[in-house]
């Protein structure tokens, strides 16, 4: 039995849609990503179409079937676009797959060494919360743009001079009430994850609704997975809704590091992106310029963009969130701007959660 279970990072985030091609071009337009690789019925896969992006070190893959009845076709059939899998770097698939397996992980996929002429890839997953999966992968040995099986493809429309984001900053799971706990020590004894930040009761509820919150991350912080569980309160949760609109478990965001989230928020906005909108009130708090200091951005520039800012003891933070991306109100994004501060933003927790519930009472959810 191995007693450890390195991480190098995220490999990528793995989205099942139902149209491949048209999310594809909404991440390279809206996000600024750059379409890498293609695997579709061209190149041999019968039953689904899948589009590779990168943004610097993040990258999306984008999957939908291309025929009815496949596992991929119901997925998206029952739970609507959203994220199937946190796929992990590591540096020995088959020693992480056993440790996990030895630590009581399911396994979902035994260890497999793919080969083309770029080389070989390693990979094998394992399940965690709901239908999401982390599939272990070690491309050390692999020039080429994603995984065997996949083609380099060419950007679908003119990238951006200057990329928006460039890396997953951390991954965010919703699980049902009284899960929080059991998926915490999923990822310590698992993973050897450690807690990094706990958050609950008066720290992240409103006069409605509440939810509590726990982070797991490996020894570097370099991957950072969020773990949300709803609480008792007078109205339904963001997270009760997330659960009943997905149909169960599964990620609700994924945060992007930018080292300019001005430019980059005023970018994506003007190609559609809609982001939740923080009130005046959260600017114009005489407490708010006192706690924050001194920043890089006047805090007219934030409030222009709606922008929220946080400190702590290690520095500081910008960060603002998309309304969800799909038609069902499950999946969104963050951009955050790190300063020093390796939080989460926990003392802008009231005016989200709030900005949040606004848009839950338009859609009739609250």
């Amino acid at each position: 039995m191995t007693d450890t279970f390195p991480v190098h990072g995220m490999d990528a985030v793995v989205f099942a849609v139902g149209n491949a091609r048209q999310a594809a071009h909404y991440y390279s337009t809206a996000f600024g990503m750059r379409l890498i690789a293609y695997r579709g019925p061209e190149t041999g896969s019968r039953d689904e179409a899948a589009y590779v992006l990168s943004s610097g070190g993040a990258r999306f893959e984008l999957r939908g079937p291309v025929r009815a009845g496949t596992g991929l076709a119901r997925h998206v059939a029952e739970h609507g676009d959203g994220v199937i899998d946190l796929a992990l770097d590591v540096p020995d698939v088959e020693a992480a797959y056993r440790h996990a397996l030895d630590r009581g992980a399911r396994g979902l996929a035994e260890p497999y060494t793919s080969e083309d002429d770029h080389g070989k890839v390693v990979t094998a997953a394992i399940a965690t919360y709901g239908e999401t999966r982390h599939t272990l992968v070690d491309r050390a040995n692999y020039s080429g743009p994603y995984l065997p099986g996949y083609v380099p493809a060419e950007p679908l429309v003119t990238p951006p001079a200057k990329r928006y984001f460039q890396a997953v900053d951390h991954c965010v799971g919703n699980v049902e009430l009284g899960k929080m706990d059991e998926w915490v020590e999923f990822y310590k004894r698992v993973m050897g994850f450690t807690n990094m930040a706990e958050f609950i009761g008066d720290d992240i509820a409103t006069e409605y609704s509440a939810l509590m919150s726990k982070v797991v991350a490996d020894g570097t912080r370099k991957v950072k997975f969020p773990l949300n569980e709803p609480a008792i309160s007078k109205k339904k949760s963001q997270i009760d809704e997330y659960l009943e609109f997905y149909g169960g478990p599964g990620v609700q965001h994924i945060a992007l590091a930018t080292n300019d989230i001005l430019t980059t928020v005023d970018r994506m906005r003007a190609a559609g992106v809609q982001f939740l909108a923080t009130p005046d009130s959260y600017y114009d708090d005489p407490e708010l310029r006192e706690r924050i200091g001194e920043v890089r951005a006047p805090i007219e520039e934030l409030k222009r963009r709606r922008i929220l800012v946080d400190r702590d003891e290690d520095g500081y933070l910008l960060q603002i969130f998309t309304k969800p991306v799909q038609d069902r109100p499950t999946v969104f994004f963050e951009l955050i701007e790190r300063h020093g501060s390796l939080g989460f933003g926990k003392g802008n927790f009231k005016a989200l959660f709030e900005a949040i519930e606004r848009e839950q009472e338009l859609r009739g959810n609250l």
